[in-house]
């Protein structure tokens, strides 16, 4: 039995590229420094943190300029030549265009949640600042150092630094039994595949002799053949822990519990950005890492789409107006869906000549439904300052006491649906499905579209519940500055977007890599 050798380098002392690691590091290092500040102030400064966090975001995104002259790489090994072998932190277009939607994702959560913070403020579920701050700052930094990670052992730490402090952030409302019990669920559930993920990560690297995602690459190209079937279980373990963040059936059963017992801020939170976390990782160990196995995930992750898509959207259809949290879950099944949607350009990437085109379809459709999820989210928030049961039914006559609003979540309904006036998720729909027929998957282009055809019915329905007549009186308070903003934010790049759909696909597809 013979082993791979990893190349041999002259020094394990790396470069380090600060500019290039700005973005994550600004988030982690603002994080610290709430979590420092929290100590000193007094309760009725604490909501300072919340603005302070809101402005290392911003600064953490506006960091990315810089960034967009050319690609970088930082934590390189040197060969005994002094060449560069292999780079552990790559800042090219994918890196930028995913860290792009993590943060601005994150600023949007952070802006939904200083408005949830001082609403819970001086009641029984009052919900510790400092700490809340600390760990939406902290996973938006794991969040953000990922798709830049080309190493599998990068891939798995930033994976965790993102997830962890998730886990918190749902179970942080105090003595409230439904958090601690959606916390538990989330925690153990993604413990386990995470044991999976590294399960296979040390098959790959006993196969490979390395983590590097480009030397895998080369190394499973001449595996040998009494290390064939080792290879083959590394790749589909190593997808496990990923396809879980994405939520992909059959590792979606956390996702209905978890976003009903979360603060809503934290369920927007974990429908894109864990989302963004989880297809950053299977696009760079698939696409990067084992495109030569391609025979391999290929058809898992085609399963896996229709699967997800199939089971989110029957799911979803089923879910009661008259239920407790019926809107919560409805937008946790649909997210189920939305999950099955974006899997269908990576499968295709594998019998796609151009997996850049197919990679592509998958990031713009993630853009869009960053914006109008975030936003769908965001009007929930507003409905459930008034109505905290968050029932579908409690939309009825919204356009009457908040017309505004009930445009907008209209919209953003309508945009999830792929109809017009939402053009923006017509158009991205239109390119999931081109890249399935273009890459021959004919039969997962057909499920797509009668998945398609199933989510047209609750997104339909919950929006002529918005202009239906209200029963009895409709309670109207001011919104706050900071969910208006998240509302209007949301609702203008759902808008321009619609206005010039094609300009997200080329930002999202041009030179990923």
């Amino acid at each position: 039995m013979t082993a791979v050798a990893a190349p041999t380098v002259a020094s394990l002392v790396q470069s380090v590229d600060w500019l290039a690691i700005a973005p994550p590091t600004i988030a982690a290092v603002v994080a610290l420094v709430v979590l420092v500040a929290d100590l000193f102030l007094g309760e009725r400064r604490k909501a300072l943190l919340g603005w302070v966090s809101v402005a290392g975001l911003a600064a953490a995104a506006l960091a990315l300029l810089p960034l967009l002259d050319g690609d970088r790489s930082t934590f390189c090994l040197q060969t005994l030549k002094g060449e560069q072998a292999a780079c552990s932190y790559t800042a090219d277009h994918f890196t930028l265009v995913i860290q792009f939607l993590v943060l601005a994702g994150a600023l949007l959560t952070a802006l939904l949640s200083i408005t949830g913070i001082k609403d819970a403020k001086n009641t029984p579920r009052a919900l510790p600042e400092g700490e809340f701050w600390f760990l939406l700052l902290s996973s938006a930094a794991g969040a953000a150092l990922l798709p830049a990670s080309r190493d599998l052992a990068t891939l798995v730490v930033a994976l965790e630094v993102a997830s962890l402090p998730a886990f918190a952030l749902v179970g942080i409302k105090r003595d409230d039994r439904r958090s601690s019990e959606a916390a538990l669920k989330f925690f153990l559930s993604s413990v386990t595949a995470t044991a999976v993920t590294l399960l296979g990560v040390s098959f790959v690297y006993a196969t490979t002799g390395t983590l590097h995602l480009t030397r895998i690459a080369t190394a499973l190209t001449h595996v040998d053949g009494q290390f064939h079937t080792l290879a083959q279980a590394g790749v589909v373990l190593t997808l496990v822990g990923f396809a879980f963040k994405t939520a992909a059936a059959p590792f979606h059963f956390w996702v209905p519990d978890t976003y009903v017992g979360a603060p809503l801020p934290v369920a927007a939170y974990l429908s894109v950005i864990g989302k963004a976390v989880g297809f950053s990782g299977i696009i760079l160990v698939t696409v990067v890492a084992f495109p030569s196995y391609a025979d391999v995930w290929g058809p898992a992750l085609a399963a896996l789409a229709a699967l997800t898509m199939t089971v989110g959207n029957v799911a979803a259809l089923r879910q009661q107006a008259t239920r407790a949290y019926s809107a919560v879950r409805l937008l946790a099944w649909s997210s189920v869906g939305q999950a099955g949607y974006l899997l269908v350009p990576i499968a295709a990437a594998a019998y796609s000549k151009d997996a850049d085109k197919a990679i592509g379809s998958t990031v713009a459709y993630a853009l869009m439904y960053a914006a109008v999820n975030l936003g769908a989210f965001a009007v929930a928030a507003l409905v459930a300052r008034t109505k905290p049961l968050n029932r579908i039914s409690d939309y009825r006559g919204l356009y009457r006491s908040r017309p505004l609003a009930a445009l907008v979540l209209g919209f953003f309904l309508l945009c999830l649906a792929g109809l017009p006036p939402g053009i923006i998720g017509l158009f991205a729909k239109v390119t999931v499905f081109s890249a399935a027929v273009d890459a021959g998957l004919g039969w997962l282009a057909v499920v797509m579209a009668v998945n398609v055809v199933i989510a047209l019915y609750y997104y339909l329905q919950w929006t002529a519940t918005l202009f239906r007549s209200a029963e009895g009186e409709q309670a109207v308070q001011r919104i706050p500055a900071p969910l208006t903003a998240a509302i209007g934010l949301t609702a203008v790049i759902g808008v321009v977007l619609s206005g010039a759909p094609q300009m997200v696909l080329r930002f999202a597809s041009t030179g990923l890599f």
